[in-house]
């Protein structure tokens, strides 16, 4: 384990389609399971950011499912608060990313059951959960300042920065290591970018 203090808290935003975002959110659990990290499981939308753009065909069902998956997540973050979000997440994205499944009905019950969520969040077609998924994203985008996508991060209340990008998600030393990297650099006011090109999945 990289010697330091811990931060007490990580907010972290995220659109649940993401396959990037998807393994940048498995490093930040496996940090956080070894150090003293609380992490605040928060909704953004790559619908919202692209809204009255020209989405290409390719991207607009993973956009449909989206959405509908942000609602399940904001109904269980009503319901039962940020850690059952981050533990349907993990159930729910385990299906999708690890296992090519697609976000449907029987998915989020069966997550919500085992995500130990106060009730089954089974709100997909529920648009009253739309305005809690665009406040938070909107102050996602308000934390980095200009528009950013998934996912972004926080640490302990300050400054906000899209990313970071890993694939695949490192785990152990190197986790830790890059953990402590971005505390470094979000500790600097004069930073505000570093960007190459990404890694396939």
């Amino acid at each position: 384990m990289t010697s330091g203090p811990d931060i007490a808290s990580v907010e972290f935003w995220f659109d649940p389609a993401c396959p990037f975002t998807w393994r940048t959110s498995r490093w930040l659990v496996d940090v956080a399971g070894r150090r003293r990290i609380d992490v605040q499981w928060r909704l953004m939308s790559l619908s919202i950011l692209n809204e009255g753009r020209d989405v290409p065909e390719q991207y607009r069902e993973g956009m449909r499912q989206s959405r509908r998956a942000l609602r399940v997540l904001a109904a269980a973050q009503q319901a039962s608060g940020s850690g059952a979000v981050g533990r349907l997440y993990t159930i729910v994205g385990g299906h999708k990313h690890e296992q090519g499944q697609v976000y449907d009905d029987e998915m989020y019950t069966n997550g919500c059951r085992g995500g130990r969520v106060a009730r089954r969040a089974c709100g997909a077609d529920e648009e009253k959960w739309d305005a809690s998924v665009r406040t938070s994203h909107d102050e996602a985008q308000q934390r980095v300042g200009t528009e950013a996508g998934s996912p972004i991060i926080a640490l302990d209340g300050g400054r906000a920065y899209f990313g970071p990008v890993v694939v695949p998600p490192p785990t152990g030393d190197r986790a830790d290591r890059l953990f402590d990297a971005l505390r470094l650099l979000s500790s600097v006011p004069a930073f505000s970018e570093l960007k190459r090109a990404r890694a396939p999945i």
